[in-house]
């Protein structure tokens, strides 16, 4: 077997962060504890969903970029406080009700957004399971995955432009076969699932 899995990378893993938020992380150089600011960033998506999902520009289509910036920064914490663990149910929470909420209220067909939502949490279901294992997530499958903040904005957008079927179509479409493939190989590779541990103490050092 390999070494320890250290818990906090473990929580902090799990968020799914995206280039952008990346880069707001390592600019707040982990000063922002993470639970109040994505528990704000919840409490002001419900807000702006709540306000309208219709006109020009619906307030729901802002939703995205005050998130970013309320939750963005507190990505490079280490999240080891006591309620840190919460974080990232928050964030998926964010996530999926946006994309539900956002895509029914604009005429997205059902099976459209329940295909996102699938591919999404399939994806959000391995690498909790890879962490259990001690298999490091390959990090460029990630951030080819936009990471949440990334994937919201993608869909924001495309309601401003009108398009957001297509949009949903696009992003269940290219997400399937990237999370798909990489899982199928990473496994195939790790032996399924007996072979690659992770020393994540190294890993930091």
């Amino acid at each position: 077997m390999g070494g320890p899995v250290n818990a906090a990378v473990q929580v902090g893993d799990h968020r799914d962060d995206g280039p952008v938020c990346l880069v707001l992380g390592r600019t707040a150089r982990g000063r922002l504890p993470p639970l109040p600011a994505v528990t704000a960033a919840a409490g002001v998506t419900a807000l702006l969903l709540a306000a309208g999902t219709h006109g020009p520009p619906a307030p729901a289509f802002l939703a995205p970029i005050v998130v970013i910036l309320l939750a963005g920064p507190s990505a490079g914490h280490p999240h080891v406080g006591r309620l840190d663990w919460l974080v990232p149910p928050i964030i998926r929470a964010i996530e999926y009700g946006y994309l539900a909420v956002l895509g029914f209220a604009q005429g997205v067909s059902a099976p459209l957004v329940y295909v996102l939502a699938a591919v999404l949490a399939l994806h959000h279901c391995d690498a909790a399971y890879r962490s259990r294992q001690g298999v490091r997530p390959w990090g460029l499958a990630l951030r080819a995955g936009l990471g949440w903040e990334g994937r919201m904005l993608c869909v924001a957008l495309a309601g401003l432009c009108g398009l957001l079927p297509i949009a949903y179509a696009a992003l269940a479409a290219y997400l399937g076969v990237l999370f798909g493939s990489e899982g199928v190989a990473m496994w195939a590779r790790s032996g399924r699932g007996g072979g690659v541990m992770v020393d994540w103490e190294e890993e930091k050092a």
